[in-house]
């Protein structure tokens, strides 16, 4: 970013300074002193397992410009000698995690330039992904690394944009009433894209009502001359059309969309498909991934950009890590897409499994979907009568909660010899390599604390290696 005075910090943020002059300038801001460049000012975030301001000395330590501390002039953090560390300004307020949204709040003031937030149950950075690749050499955009998308995660890449850049994308994310109002609050987004509403953290939002209502905050927010994206194959699409004042875009595959992709097709190599009487081919795998990328075209379409512009660049886009990254090893082919799992993404899963041929099996190895509330156990049934339905050879299941999900496919007629139920990981890590052989397809999904990535990792490292 641009960089800013200790001055600024006070005044979007009501800290205040305890030491040091306010003219000092700064050129950036960290969270964390791993990452933490000289000059930069050093925000203490309190979380569950750690206290920022216990890391004030190392910050001075690593050159930190300045400080913001979790603290008030009456009850001042002291280092152990009893004073303030270091020499730099230091600045205190009694909620550093409140401040960070403040201070990107005011930067975002600064930026007169097009911002588009993006939520949705499922595939949110896949989105981001491919509309910043579609963008790239068009437009000078920014966008959220990672999954930067909570009140820590988007105050910071709205930091990361300065006077060069013409395009901000931040990623929304949510788990309880309110965060993406809040979220909306501090980065007024120009445009908005909401990917899709489905069962996901309902422990939170109660119920997939709830999902949807939350998620239409994005488009509440939006402003009249703004744009946003409406996937027409959502069920919840009338009542997300209803809460917004900007333009619609609206997508669809095989409907009645501004954007359309028809006749498409699922193989190994991707997703080919129809789009305004062009063929094209996207090595994004699956329908749900086809739904992203519209996303992604009708975002540039909102932006200004003729399709001419940025189609061109489909055939080139990749895939994020452990979203259904690919990895042929040792006569398999691995399906990453461990990076998270609800049962919208889920399902996803077992229609892009149950669409590749030419394999000699296809196995869905499926963790614990997380965060699911009183709703888990029917939830995970479901997804084993898709499982079913869909033609898997060999259902592996791994977890506590997947034991509904082997109910689900038993009842729905997949035989009691392709289902096998694993208690968790570590079990899995033993059991799952000797199953696999040459020939295989195989895809694994679970939520992130599933930890399944580890048996991925482990049968690229026992298989040889590979590449993606």
């Amino acid at each position: 970013m641009s960089g800013f005075t200790i001055q600024e910090v006070l005044d979007s943020t009501g800290a205040v300074l305890v030491r040091g002059q306010a003219q000092t300038r700064i050129s950036g801001l960290s969270t964390d002193t791993r990452t933490l460049k000289p000059g930069e000012l050093f925000l203490a975030l309190e979380g569950p397992n750690f206290d920022g301001n216990d890391y004030a000395a190392r910050a001075c330590e690593r050159g930190a410009g300045a400080l913001l501390l979790r603290g008030t002039p009456e009850r001042a953090p002291l280092g152990s000698g009893g004073e303030l560390p270091g020499e730099g300004p230091v600045a205190l307020h009694p909620d550093p995690r409140r401040a960070l949204g403040d201070l990107a709040a005011w930067h975002r003031s600064r930026l007169a330039i097009p911002v588009v937030g993006i939520t949705g149950s499922c595939g949110k950075t896949t989105t981001k992904d491919a509309l910043l690749q579609l963008l790239d050499g068009r437009a000078a955009a920014v966008g959220s690394p990672r999954s930067y998308n909570n009140d820590v995660g988007l105050p910071h890449t709205i930091l990361m944009a300065d006077a060069s850049t013409e395009v901000l994308v931040v990623e929304m994310g949510t788990n309880h009433p309110g965060e993406i109002a809040a979220l909306s609050r501090i980065a007024r987004p120009t445009g908005g894209v909401i990917t899709n509403v489905g069962a996901s953290h309902l422990e939170g939002l109660g119920s997939v009502e709830g999902v949807a209502r939350e998620k239409s905050e994005l488009f509440a927010s939006l402003p009249p001359d703004g744009f946003a994206v409406l996937n027409l194959d959502s069920l919840w699409a009338e009542v997300l059309r209803d809460v917004t004042r900007a333009r619609l875009i609206t997508i669809s595959v095989e409907g009645e969309g501004e954007l359309n992709a028809v006749e498409p097709w699922f193989h190994a190599g991707g997703t080919t498909f129809r789009l305004e009487d062009q063929e094209l081919t996207c090595p994004l795998l699956g329908l749900h991934n086809l739904h992203n990328l519209l996303a992604a075209l009708a975002t540039c379409r909102g932006l200004g950009l003729e399709l001419e512009e940025v189609l061109p660049a489909v055939s080139r886009l990749k895939g994020g890590r452990r979203r259904m990254e690919r990895h042929d090893v040792g006569g398999l082919s691995l399906f990453d897409d461990t990076w998270n799992a609800n049962p919208e993404s889920a399902r996803a899963a077992v229609r892009v499994l149950s669409g590749l041929h030419g394999f000699r099996r296809r196995v869905l190895v499926l963790g614990d979907m997380l965060e699911l509330g009183e709703s888990a156990p029917e939830l995970h049934h479901a997804v084993g009568r898709d499982a079913a339905r869909g033609g898997i050879d060999q259902l592996v299941l791994v977890g506590e909660l997947t034991r509904a999900t082997a109910a689900g496919a038993l009842e729905c007629g997949l035989s009691s010899r392709r289902v096998l139920h694993l208690s968790g990981v570590e079990e899995a890590l033993e059991t799952v390599p000797g199953l696999l052989t040459e020939g295989d397809v195989v895809l694994f999904k679970g939520s992130r604390r599933t930890g399944l990535e580890r048996l991925v990792d482990r049968l690229r490292d026992e298989r040889g290696g590979g590449g993606a």
